[in-house]
């Protein structure tokens, strides 16, 4: 239905956002390959990359757009090894040029990176140091005697972890982040611009250790260390966060070093952007792949010689509906605080960042769930990755890592909006509670809105009353309740932007799908709060009783339009049709004319 494909990719943008990527995917190029090995499968992440480098243009520009770099990793994670090929977008054009392009103002030629005659890695992560990054020991002490710099990594612990900088994939550049160090002064965590292979191999002082191939992105991470390297002055990314004079004095509009620091990674915002699209796009793709396996497939059913399709079952239809519920959701809020995020202004940055690291975390959480569930659905043939789906839990599981761990990142918001002056909304003349109902999606985004507050009320309490002079034992006490209170804000978000699709949905049968979705949505996110709700007076128990009813009646209004609701996806007919599972040939994972041997 061109309405929902119209609310879910960005309206009258969508041929510019989106169309150069799906068109993209739908080569031949990127379908499943069998009988690759690991370093195989990663030299043909990097030739994907290349691939995709040749449709950009100008890279600069992507590098600047976050909605296009977003949309970027939203479609290409869905095919053959996505994973690895949006874990290389991700540091090439994002971490590596994004930052480049806006802390160099030695206004240096990228020429090379922007064609990709080197690829561009970005080594901030210590082994010693992963969420705790501002205390990485890294140095980049600054030489008087010729200007420049002497990298180098002082520990064990330093050594930088997990960035793609093995020789596979051609000559590579990194980003550095280390310790600026100015007459054994320690100015704060600055970015060093640094050749880490060529032709022919690693650089002088430059040691790189492959680390083991992990599952869901077959990418060469590896351990990697400097051992006195000699950097040019222009090696420094200089911006208003910090400039070196003629006398070697640092300039800097910041006044300490965490907010240097985090002024030099600042890319990892258009990051959690870029993690909560390719999550989107898995979640979206694992539907697809599952409603249509659900109708394809038959059963015995209730009479004998009768054949029912999956979808069928309720036990079995009713987990994908609250699934795409969901789905519809998280591309929802991704959607509005993309808009947010290339909207704001330095008022507004502090509270904006917070929103896309929380909404990171519940969507690529929800992403995990959701792949789980549709690889689950589709029995044994989920298990096989040329069947599409196998692949996507893994790689679910480097976005809630990447980017910033997502309970960490939790932790830090609830902090904030703990503390955050709020005022609830709250209708005057809303109507006796008795006389409220399950099916009013106004009164369902109201309880999900209470149960926030109810979350905020038990965590300020739990801080309250929390042992004296023991902060940690203070904020320990406190961050369960804080930590849903964030769950029920995400959630609630999610919900905001659903509505606003639904206002804008003109046609009235998209609109009452929308609707109906948007209600199973909100009565899943109520199923675990009803007690708070129920114990705060904001449900009567009729209300409780009635929910699992309201359910089943909105899953049986749903059920019949499943492969509707996953056609708006708009998934290449080239990727669908690609996948065994989805065929009658013997299902297309043997070649013909072919027996098993021992």
């Amino acid at each position: 239905m061109q309405e929902l494909g119209y609310q879910l990719f960005d309206h009258g943008d969508r041929d510019r956002v989106h169309r150069t990527w799906r068109n993209h995917i739908s080569a031949d190029s990127f379908r499943y390959r069998d009988g690759l090995s690991p370093v195989d499968r990663a030299r043909l992440a990097y030739e994907r990359l290349r691939d995709v480098n040749s449709l950009v243009g100008e890279a600069e520009t992507l590098a600047r757009d976050p909605q296009m770099l977003a949309s970027l990793h939203e479609w290409a994670a869905i095919v053959d090894g996505g994973g690895a090929l949006c874990t290389l977008a991700s540091i090439h054009f994002n971490l590596f040029l994004g930052s480049l392009v806006d802390q160099d103002s030695n206004q240096r030629d990228l020429s090379e990176f922007t064609s990709m005659r080197r690829t561009g890695t970005f080594l901030c992560t210590e082994l010693e140091h992963g969420n705790d990054a501002s205390a990485l020991e890294t140095t980049a002490e600054y030489d008087r005697a010729t200007g420049g710099f002497v990298l180098n990594t002082p520990t064990p612990g330093a050594r930088k972890f997990m960035p793609n900088t093995s020789p596979i994939g051609g000559p590579k550049s990194a980003l550095v982040a280390a310790r600026l160090l100015i007459d054994g002064r320690d100015e704060g965590v600055f970015l060093f611009l640094t050749p880490l292979s060529d032709e022919n191999g690693m650089r002088p002082g430059v040691d790189v250790r492959l680390l083991p191939f992990r599952t869901g992105a077959p990418v060469d991470h590896c351990m990697t260390s400097f051992d006195h390297v000699l950097l040019p002055r222009e090696a420094l990314l200089e911006s208003e966060h910090g400039r070196l004079d003629g006398d070697g004095v640092l300039n800097s509009s910041l006044g300490n070093r965490r907010k240097r620091f985090l002024r030099s990674i600042s890319r990892v915002t258009t990051g959690k952007l870029c993690m909560s699209g390719a999550a989107v796009g898995a979640s979206r793709a694992a539907l697809a792949i599952a409603v249509r396996y659900s109708d394809r497939r038959h059963v015995s059913g209730s009479r004998a010689g009768e054949r029912v399709p999956l979808s069928a079952h309720r036990s079995h239809h009713g987990r994908l509906l609250t699934s795409l519920a969901t789905a519809y959701a998280m591309t929802f809020a991704h959607r509005a605080v993309t808009t947010r995020w290339m909207e704001h202004t330095p008022e507004d940055q502090e509270d904006v960042e917070r929103q896309v690291a929380v909404l990171k975390g519940w969507i690529t959480w929800q992403a995990r769930a959701i792949t789980v569930e549709c690889r689950e659905r589709c029995g044994a043939q989920g298990l096989f990755s040329a069947n599409g789906l196998a692949d996507f839990p893994q790689y679910t599981e480097g976005t809630i890592t990447a980017e910033g761990d997502n309970l960490v990142i939790w932790m830090k918001a609830a902090s904030e909006l703990l503390f955050q002056s709020r005022t609830d909304q709250r209708d005057e003349e809303e109507p006796p509670l008795r006389e409220r109902d399950l099916s009013d999606l106004r009164f369902l985004r109201g309880l999900l809105a209470a149960a926030e507050r109810l979350c905020r009320e038990r965590a300020s309490a739990a801080l309250r009353r929390g042992p004296a002079g023991d902060p940690l034992g203070r904020w320990n006490s406190a961050s369960p309740s804080a930590l849903a209170m964030v769950g029920a804000h995400a959630a609630l978000q999610a919900t905001d932007a659903f509505l606003a699709a639904i206002r804008e949905t003109i046609d009235p049968t998209a609109r009452l799908l929308l609707e109906q979705l948007c209600r199973l949505f909100l009565l899943r996110q109520l199923d675990e709060r009803t007690g708070d709700l129920l114990a705060a007076g904001c449900l009567t128990a009729d209300h409780v009783r009635a929910l699992p009813e309201a359910v089943e009646i909105v899953m049986a209004e749903l059920a019949p339009h499943m492969t509707t609701l996953v056609d708006a996806f708009d998934l290449p007919s080239e990727f669908l049709d690609a996948l065994p599972m989805l065929r009658d040939d013997d299902y297309g994972l043997l070649p013909a004319n072919t027996r098993a041997s021992v």
